[in-house]
């Protein structure tokens, strides 16, 4: 038996968090758990857009963190001790920087601000780096308003997009595109 998709019960513009407490859809919280679910999207696009089996599955193991970010965002902070959420762990922290500093091990030393393009892939890593980057906004200001966010979830968004910015780099190696430098006109 399937179940329906629509359940009409947000209709009126409120929603609930998990644990059962209702918000307006437009709460910070909200904005912050859909932008989350806005950078996995672009994530799984720039998945779909990679040759390179290794990063497929460092991108797979990212989306997987990201619902763990949304879960955690999506709960009442009050009501979370008392149910099974994922948690972030350190290691997951970790893991991204030791894919950061294997891809620039072969990396060209960065000699200039580089533009986005060159290739869809390379231009959709930035994307979902903007993205991470907003997401991560939302999350400072819901910290800056005392809305509870788990330290490690700005830490792991932080690092992420770190990530992104060096993955869109190393496509462009893979690809034998050239980074687009910026070259600022000085008048």
């Amino acid at each position: 038996m399937s179940f329906k998709i629509y359940t009409k019960t947000g209709d009126l513009g409120k929603t609930s968090l998990i644990g059962g407490t209702k918000v307006p859809k437009s709460h910070i919280r909200i904005d912050a758990y859909g932008t989350v679910d806005e950078l996995n999207s672009y994530v799984g696009l720039l998945r779909d857009q990679l040759l390179d089996e290794h990063s497929k599955a460092t991108i797979k193991e990212i989306q997987d963190r990201l619902f763990t970010v949304g879960s955690s965002l999506a709960c009442d902070p009050e009501k979370e001790p008392l149910m099974k959420i994922p948690d972030l762990k350190e290691a997951d922290i970790v893991f991204l920087e030791n894919e950061i500093d294997k891809m620039n091990e072969v990396l060209p030393v960065m000699k200039s601000f580089i533009l986005p393009g060159g290739h869809a892939a390379i231009s959709t890593a930035h994307v979902a780096r903007c993205i991470c980057r907003r997401t991560e906004r939302c999350c400072v200001n819901m910290n800056e308003q005392d809305i509870f966010v788990d330290p490690l979830v700005l830490k792991y968004l932080n690092r992420l997009s770190d990530y992104l910015f060096v993955l869109a780099r190393y496509i462009g190696l893979q690809l034998g595109v050239d980074d687009i430098p910026w070259k600022p006109r000085i008048s």
